[in-house]
């Protein structure tokens, strides 16, 4: 009677640096990891192909995304909210 335990799915903070496509964005998670030498934290990122499945997202906006099943041959995350949209500028106000 062993029972499996299920992993948690990896949830990610991140702003979308591109909308790639319908129902596609692209987002920057930001990390920082220790330098193997001298133990200074140093930032490094990753970006993710994420789906969008109601093209809420737009540039700038920082939003929580969890992982999927593979939805495409790049997209294994999928978002679960926005956090903060980005401000608008008075360029694209026009």
């Amino acid at each position: 009677m062993a029972e499996e335990k299920r992993k948690t799915r990896r949830s990610l903070v991140g702003v979308v640096t591109s909308r790639s496509g319908d129902k596609s964005i692209k987002i920057t998670y930001f990390y920082k990891v220790p330098h193997a030498l001298y133990r200074k934290e140093i930032r490094r990122k990753t970006v993710l192909h994420v789906h969008d499945e109601k093209n809420e997202c737009g540039i700038g906006d920082k939003v929580e995304v969890t992982e999927t099943r593979p939805l495409s041959k790049m997209k294994r995350f999928r978002v679960v909210r926005i956090i903060e949209k980005a401000p608008e500028t008075a360029a694209s106000a026009e």
